[in-house]
C-alpha cells in the first residue's frame, strides 16, 4: 500500500506518525488463547483505569485534540481506542467478532490508538489518503449505518472513505474469507516509539494467532 497525508491533515497534525501493516492472513470464528489475552489485559485495565483518567493516555488524548481541531466532538463520536477501553471500564467486555477484529480490538486496548483493520483486497487501488471528512460525505460505518464524518479524519481509497478513528467503513470490513490484510495505526501523538512497539506486538498476535509468516510493516509521516 501507499499510504499519503493530505495537508489539512499536516496542518492539524503536524506531529502525525502512522504504521502501515501487510499480512497474509487465516481468520478463524474464535480464538480460545486470544482470548485469554483480551481476558488478563481488561483486568489490568480495570485496575489502573477510571472512565475519566482514560483520557489522558497519551494516544487517546491526543485523538481527541485532533477531533476537536477538525472539528468535530470526541464525546459524541468516540475513537475507538477510547470506546473498547471504555467499555472494559463500565464491565461490559468486548464483543467477540472474529479473530483478527478481536486480535485488532486487543492491540488497541493494550496501546489506547484507534487502529483501521481492512480487508486489503476489497480496496479501490493501492493509494490511501489521509484527509478529513466534507458535509455531507456518504459513510457506511461498520454496524453503525451511515455516520456524519464531516470535520473527522477519514482514510480514501479511490472509491471514497474507508476508515475513520470512530469506525471503519463497511464496504473494506474483515470477513472470515479475508486472506490480504491491511492494518493502520494512529499516531496523533506523534510517538513513533509506541507506534513501532504498537506495529510489532501486531505482527506478534498475527504470527502467534492467525498463522502469518510475512508481517510486515512501514512508518509513514
Amino acid at each position: 500500500m501507499n499510504i499519503h497525508l493530505s495537508q489539512e491533515i499536516k496542518a492539524v497534525c503536524p506531529d502525525f506518525v502512522g504504521a502501515c501493516i501487510e499480512a497474509t492472513v487465516e481468520n478463524t470464528p474464535y480464538n480460545e488463547a486470544l482470548w485469554a489475552e483480551i481476558t488478563r489485559k481488561g483486568e489490568e485495565l480495570k485496575a489502573s483505569l477510571t472512565t475519566e483518567t482514560v483520557k489522558d493516555l497519551s494516544a487517546i488524548a491526543a485523538t481527541r485534540r485532533i477531533y476537536r481541531a477538525c472539528g468535530k466532538d470526541p464525546s459524541r463520536y468516540r475513537p475507538s481506542g477510547e470506546a473498547l477501553i471504555r467499555r472494559i471500564l463500565q464491565g461490559k467486555g468486548l464483543y467477540k467478532v472474529d479473530t483478527l477484529v478481536d486480535l485488532i480490538n486487543l492491540a488497541s486496548i493494550v496501546y489506547g490508538y484507534s487502529i483501521g483493520a481492512f480487508d486489503a483486497d476489497k480496496f479501490d487501488g493501492d493509494t490511501l489518503t489521509l484527509g478529513i471528512g466534507r458535509p455531507n460525505e456518504p459513510y457506511e460505518g461498520i454496524g453503525r449505518g451511515l455516520i456524519n464524518i464531516e470535520g473527522m479524519p477519514v482514510y480514501r481509497d479511490a472509491t471514497g472513505g474507508v476508515g475513520t478513528p470512530t469506525s471503519d467503513h463497511e464496504r473494506t470490513k474483515i470477513s472470515l474469507g479475508t486472506r490480504h490484510l491491511v492494518v493502520l495505526i494512529n499516531g496523533y501523538d506523534g510517538r513513533e516509539d509506541q507506534v513501532k512497539a504498537n506495529a510489532e506486538y501486531i505482527c506478534g498476535l498475527l504470527q502467534k494467532h492467525c498463522g502469518s509468516n510475512d508481517t510486515a510493516y512501514f512508518i509513514y509521516r
